[in-house]
């Protein structure tokens, strides 16, 4: 039952209707689909998977793997935070961590202590790692689910932008499963000096997003 409970919890914070307005991203994949960098589900999938591999998801499942184990020592949190925000790469990025992790911080309010509320301006990932160890959920799994969730995103995304439909979607879902799972025990092991990305043309997509116009996501 302990097992049930965890997952259980864990599908509440990382589903769609978890009040972080999530919907309302889109991490730079309008912008790549208006210069015509993503034009269909082969262009999506590798961004996607650029993404998590190599990419900002990878700096962040390394965060939240951190963050995990600050529940148990507290020491390191504040350090964690001023690192996770510097290495934000876009103004609207920043502002869409930023943002959803406030969010997310007030809604698993329900589920911590009071004590155990991080500050204003702590990142979603580091949240998200922070409780899911204070709530003995798997550090694998919760970094899984975290990206689980911004894949699902990205895919709701595209189909909002008419590049792909549901089937297409599902499609996607079935070749990144193995790469969410790989990517996610290899994040739960790793180090702060593991960071790193190299995902320019998603990085230069997040910042030209800042000016285009009309747009429907946020970043």
């Amino acid at each position: 039952m302990a097992k049930t409970s965890s997952l259980l919890r864990l599908m509440s914070w990382l589903s769609p209707v978890f009040p972080t307005g999530s919907f309302a991203y889109s991490a730079g994949l309008e912008q790549a689909i208006h210069d015509s960098q993503v034009d269909g589900p082969e262009t999506l999938s590798q961004w996607i998977k650029a993404q998590l591999t190599v990419g900002a998801l990878w700096n962040d499942a390394i965060f939240l793997a951190q963050a995990h184990g600050c529940a148990t020592n507290r020491e390191p949190l504040d350090d964690l935070n001023e690192l996770a925000v510097a290495m934000t790469n876009a103004t609207e990025r920043l502002n869409e961590t930023i943002k959803q992790g406030t969010s997310f911080a007030e809604a698993v309010g329900n589920w911590l202590k009071e004590d155990q509320q991080l500050p204003p301006g702590t990142p979603l990932p580091i949240h998200i790692g922070w409780a899911s160890g204070h709530s003995s959920i798997d550090r694998s799994d919760a970094i899984a689910a975290f990206q689980h969730a911004f894949t699902s995103n990205q895919l709701q995304a595209a189909i909002r932008m008419g590049i792909l439909g549901q089937k297409g979607a599902a499609d996607i879902l079935v070749i990144l499963e193995p790469v969410i799972e790989t990517t996610a025990k290899k994040a739960a092991s790793s180090t702060l000096e593991d960071l790193g990305t190299c995902t320019f043309l998603v990085d230069i997509a997040a910042m030209k997003h800042e000016s285009l116009q009309p747009r429907l996501f946020l970043s």
